[in-house]
Order: C-alpha cells, then structure tokens, then sequence
C-alpha cells in the first residue's frame, strides 16, 4: 500500500520537476532569441506561450496519473 503512495509521488513529483525545467530552458532560449532579434518578439513571445502551455499540460497529465493511483487504494 505505501508502495502505491510512493509512486504516486514520485510520477506527480518528476512530472513538475521536468515541467519546471523545461519552461525554465524555454524561457532562456526565447529571451536569447529576442536579444538577437526584436523585431520577431512577438512571434517568439507566441511560439513560448504555446510551448509553455504543452509543457504544463505534461505536469497536469503526471498529477492526474498520481491522483488515479492514490484514489486505486
């Protein structure tokens, strides 16, 4: 049963972290690219919105697996 917890945790927890790191990496690229390039930042500033929004639907998936599991106990 603590077994069941455990991975719950460890999904919902490496699911954010990855989440976290990817829009961290995200961020930086699309803050170099305006640097280089202002007058494209709008379509930078869309293409990262975008992309953010994938990432954390990465982390909401890996929350809800962790919530299937703990509610299968």
């Amino acid at each position: 049963m603590s077994g069941t917890i455990a991975l719950a945790i460890g999904i919902c927890m490496t699911s954010c972290a990855a989440a976290g790191i990817g829009i961290g990496m995200a961020t930086g690229k699309a803050v170099e690219a305006i640097a280089r390039q202002p007058e494209a930042s709008k379509s930078i500033r869309s293409l990262l919105l975008l992309g953010a929004v994938l990432v954390e639907s990465t982390a909401i998936y890996g929350m809800f697996v962790s919530f299937l599991l703990l509610a299968k106990m």
